[in-house]
């Protein structure tokens, strides 16, 4: 099952299907698409995305499609939808989209032995908690669980490559 998602054309299929999800519950709902609008359940899926990929090369081959095909879906449906959005936004989650691959190389190195991948893991955590603290006015009661499971898969969980 693994294989059959985590690869190029699985991403980008995921990643059209989240972005028109994420876009769903913008228009539906106030709480799950605000916790979907933020970059920590991003940097959650990203995280998971990349380490359980075999090798720093597949996840980086991974999770481009991943943010291109969300990013597509989700400002495509905005655009039909008369969604409000900027194209300040936009550039953003772009520069996101289009650095992901080097994001996914660091990422899946967390889980090898030694300093080094432990101070990246670190690094993940705290650009998660301030993303939500700096860029989205503050931390909510859905960044502790979004951030402890990414303290979980990082610092705890055991991935068998």
């Amino acid at each position: 099952m693994k294989r059959v998602i985590l690869n190029p054309i699985g991403m980008l299929i995921t990643g059209f299907a989240l972005g028109g999800f994420s876009r769903w519950l913008d228009l539906t709902t106030t709480n799950l698409g605000n916790v979907f609008s933020q970059l920590a359940i991003w940097i959650l899926l990203g995280v998971l995305i990349s380490v359980y990929s075999s090798t720093g090369k597949k996840a980086m081959c991974n999770i481009l499609p991943f943010c291109v095909g969300m990013l597509l879906t989700y400002y495509g449906a905005a655009m039909v939808t008369n969604g409000v959005y900027s194209g300040t936004i936009i550039g953003g989650w772009t520069v996101f989209a289009l650095c992901s691959p080097v994001f996914a190389w660091f990422a899946w190195l967390t889980k090898e032995k030694g300093l080094w991948p432990r101070l990246i893991s670190a690094g993940i955590v705290l650009v998660s908690v301030l993303s939500s603290i700096i860029i989205f006015d503050g931390f909510r009661f859905y960044d502790w669980i979004i951030d402890g499971i990414l303290i979980y898969v990082l610092f705890v969980k055991q991935i068998k490559r």
